[in-house]
């Protein structure tokens, strides 16, 4: 009987100190949802394909209670839809389009936080024989001389703006230039082409390492000062367009230059590609 009591009391005693190391446990408490919870981000379909944005947005979300609604595009189409007011920020890549867009009085402040780098990929027996350039631009003239395929995004993206700043003033016209092929497609959709017509093609680094498993083709030259691909924050003036979640936005930019968003930025990719996709700018 005695044995049997001294059991019990050990028990309740279990029972009472895992009771009280409940109470004392810190469970993160859920963010309280604010008064106008939907922030609308128009953004390029690199962020979006890269898979940068959809790693972040559960943390956000969780953190601050508010719900991200990204539409993504080029970058000309996602300025687009801010200026249409079909977006609270933009995240782009096209600093003339940006301060073109600030200075029509659509954007508050053009914000540079991160960049990666465009590269050039193509056929693995790289027929126009780009893999020794020095640079994009002679990368392209040798395309060009060979009449190898390429594949242009053609959609106003910040891609394809830097695309047509390498040509310079000689760019191919994909209507004379049987080789040239213009897609009006965003990033991914460009890459698949070009893996399907043993082409080459412009893309940003993070988009290509997303997709390298499924397409045919190898990254051939990342080089060049003509290569670095800024991205920026811009929260669309509510003096100018009606119906801004000024707080959302606000909220979102701060997050996203934080250095907790800094930190899960700078390791995007290292685990699954064995390199960050994203580089932070310095302050």
């Amino acid at each position: 009987m005695k044995k049997l009591t001294a059991i019990l009391l050990a028990m309740l005693l279990l029972v009472s100190f895992a009771a009280c190391g409940a109470k004392g446990d810190e469970t993160p408490t859920p963010a309280e949802t604010p008064e106008n919870p939907v922030i609308r981000i128009s953004t390029t379909t690199s962020v979006n394909d890269s898979g940068l944005l959809p790693y972040l947005q559960p943390v956000f979300e969780s953190e601050t209670g508010y719900k991200l609604e990204i539409q993504s595009a080029g970058t000309g189409a996602a300025i687009q839809k801010a200026v249409d007011g079909n977006a609270d920020l933009i995240l782009v890549h096209a600093k003339a389009s940006e301060e073109e867009f600030i200075a029509d009085g659509y954007g508050v402040e053009r914000l540079p936080f991160m960049y990666n780098y465009f590269v050039i990929v193509g056929p693995a027996d790289d027929p126009a024989g780009i893999k020794d350039c020095e640079d994009a631009a002679s990368a392209f003239q040798k395309i060009r001389e060979s009449e190898s395929k390429f594949i242009s995004r053609g959609d106003e993206s910040g891609t394809h703006k830097a695309e047509l700043k390498i040509w310079g003033d000689n760019a191919p016209d994909a209507a004379a230039d049987s080789w040239y092929i213009s897609a009006g497609q965003g990033m991914g959709a460009c890459l698949t082409m070009a893996s399907e017509q043993g082409a080459y093609c412009l893309t940003d680094k993070a988009t290509f390492l997303s997709m390298q498993a499924e397409l045919k083709l190898d990254l051939l030259l990342e080089k060049g000062e003509d290569m670095k691909n800024t991205y920026s924050l811009i929260a669309v003036n509510p003096d100018k367009i009606d119906g801004i979640n000024v707080d959302g936005a606000k909220a979102f930019i701060d997050w996203m230059l934080s250095d907790e968003a800094s930190e899960m930025i700078a390791k995007y990719g290292q685990e699954q590609y064995g390199v960050s996709l994203f580089y932070l700018l310095e302050a």
